[in-house]
């Protein structure tokens, strides 16, 4: 199974946007997903409420409310995490991943505390031992502003305690298609192509990155 984590302790910042969206592309793929939401305000859990019958199958788990239980035939866990996590909470989030999406919006208060942040996840054990791989993505990014050049420099040189370069893996840019997408329970890989090229696109790398040995943790001799 594979275990997807969006995480970031600043909220706002698009982390159930890309859970969802997630979810729903690999479930589009046939795979069994699951999207365990660990937030209390339970937004991951009203998208799936407002999903479509007709559309493919994602189980929910509102894992604010009790121990979750992932079926064992799952293919993907998604994992929807809440605002302000730290201490143990955060490491125990952690625990769970294979791969940790960090989503970063562009503006100076949010690169300030994503820098604080990672500097959290960087001190926990599981990632210095390089057990979870991370990545980092720009979100609902207003191109060509000052703003999102303050921000792709930061994320251009994000490393890991071993001094290795934390992937920057794509500029997901500010779009409607994302705002009716959480309205209507869908994913923007369910509304038409010619409407939502643009974003498509920008997702290519995010996917190319969690599909690929890259995004998993090195295998335990």
């Amino acid at each position: 199974m594979r275990s997807i984590l969006l995480l970031n302790a600043k909220g706002g910042c698009g982390k159930t946007t890309m859970a969802t969206n997630i979810a729903a592309y690999y479930a589009q793929k046939g795979k069994r997903v699951v999207l365990a939401d660990f937030d209390p305000q339970g937004s991951s859990m009203d998208w799936l409420a407002a999903r479509p019958a007709d559309r493919p199958r994602i189980r929910g788990l509102p894992a604010w409310q009790d121990r979750i239980r992932v079926p064992k035939n799952t293919d993907y866990l998604i994992i929807d995490s809440p605002a302000a996590v730290s201490g143990r909470p955060l490491a125990n989030l952690v625990q769970r991943a294979d791969s940790i999406l960090i989503p970063v919006l562009p503006s100076p208060i949010d690169i300030r505390a994503a820098e604080h942040f990672i500097g959290q996840l960087n001190a926990l054990r599981r990632v210095l031992n390089t057990q979870v791989k991370l990545a980092t993505v720009a979100n609902r990014v207003r191109e060509n502003t000052l703003a999102a050049g303050d921000l792709d420099d930061y994320l251009e040189m994000i490393k890991l305690p071993n001094g290795k370069k934390v992937p920057y893996l794509a500029l997901l840019r500010a779009s409607q298609n994302y705002i009716r997408a959480a309205e209507t329970g869908l994913s923007i890989f369910e509304f038409s192509p010619s409407r939502t090229e643009r974003d498509r696109e920008s997702w290519k790398q995010v996917f190319r990155w969690l599909d690929s040995k890259r995004s998993l943790p090195a295998p335990k001799d």
